[in-house]
């Protein structure tokens, strides 16, 4: 959970921590980056936190394993670099450090000199499609705004953009879902449609009651495929005005809506017809190649035993829903140990809002 920040005498910060949770993208998905609607919810099963101590110097920590630069042996460099890449999280921690900075420049927001330490943790699965770098960004930024005692000045609708402009410094393609997913946290109906991200510059954000939800299952491959390649060629296609793309994208967002009325209602069935349709359309458009066999293959793997799945991000992980209840979900956990694949039952992470930022949604 999230802590405040302990104050010393003088009424400096002493110690700020914050976690942010993987999301899972539960209806709606990829649409966001194409004018669409989504519907996303954050997990407690796994998250990143930022902790921030004032200090003479503006310090950024390695973490002890995800940036680790000293090896026994060049094979453990090799092994170390296949399965956890080229990049930790230091990167992420300078560029929110860096986007922030201009964003309070840019808005006349005046920062205090006092210097910090910062350093992170996580234990979000890489390329599991669970936003694990935006997790970063997030709870550095939440740091950012107790450290400089801003919070009240950044309406909560515009820090998923920071975030988001934070991972584009590094290349990262993405949408603004996560990053509203991880600052809102808990259940949220997001719509980006055209004429609100050209109005605000960000989309309207509905808060929803976590109860709604039914009983979920996260399906998540321990060596997982990239999944930073899915969106690339489906994007040209849709900004060259594919009729196909452009209307299947469509649908997509429009899955988002009849998921609201159908949680709304406690429709399971509809539920789980939408969660299905939303990753055949997504498939449609994609392509097998492009999704990846192991993808597809957590998908099916809990189709055939009659549960609802699709992608919680662009792949990595699957979201599941047994309608039939625990005996199905048995069924399932047999399965999917055959397969090599994880099974395990979705926590949900209620909202990570202070009161004042929740008092301020509603001005």
């Amino acid at each position: 959970m999230d802590q405040d920040p302990k104050s010393t005498v003088s009424g400096q910060t002493t110690a700020i921590e914050h976690r942010s949770f993987a999301r899972v993208g539960f209806l709606g998905n990829p649409s966001d980056v194409y004018f669409g609607r989504t519907i996303s919810f954050t997990i407690g099963n796994f998250w990143a936190s930022v902790k921030l101590e004032p200090s003479e110097h503006l310090v950024i920590t390695l973490h002890p394993f995800h940036d680790l630069v000293q090896f026994t042996s060049l094979d453990h460099l090799l092994n170390r670099l296949q399965n956890e890449g080229y990049y930790g999280g230091v990167r992420l921690l300078m560029a929110i450090c860096k986007v922030f900075c201009n964003h309070c420049k840019d808005n006349g927001i005046q920062l205090h000199q006092g210097n910090f330490t910062i350093s992170y943790d996580t234990n979000i699965p890489r390329q599991t499609g669970l936003s694990g770098s935006s997790a970063i960004v997030s709870a550095a930024l939440s740091c950012l705004l107790d450290f400089y005692d801003v919070r009240h000045l950044i309406k909560v609708q515009v820090r998923p953009n920071i975030v988001l402009s934070a991972e584009k410094e590094l290349g990262i393609v993405a949408g603004l879902q996560d990053r509203v997913a991880q600052v809102y946290g808990g259940l949220v109906h997001m719509d980006f449609g055209k004429q609100h991200m050209e109005k605000l510059g960000h989309g309207i954000y509905t808060r929803m009651d976590i109860s709604l939800l039914p009983p979920l299952h996260l399906i998540y491959a321990e060596n997982p495929s990239d999944s930073g390649k899915v969106h690339s060629m489906v994007r040209q296609r849709w900004l060259d005005g594919d009729e196909m793309i452009i209307s299947t994208m469509e649908g997509v967002g429009n899955i988002a809506e009849e998921g609201r009325t159908a949680l709304l209602n406690k429709d399971h069935s509809k539920l789980v017809e939408l969660m299905n349709r939303n990753f055949d359309l997504r498939r449609k458009m994609f392509g097998d190649e492009c999704l990846g066999a192991m993808n597809i293959e957590m998908v099916e793997v809990a189709r055939r035993v009659g549960a609802a799945s699709k992608f919680t991000g662009s792949g990595g992980a699957v979201v599941v829903f047994c309608p039939d209840g625990p005996s199905q979900v048995k069924i399932l956990e047999e399965e999917c140990r055959k397969s090599g694949f994880k099974l395990e039952p979705i926590k949900i992470a209620p909202t990570c809002l202070n009161d004042s930022d929740i008092q301020s949604l509603d001005c």
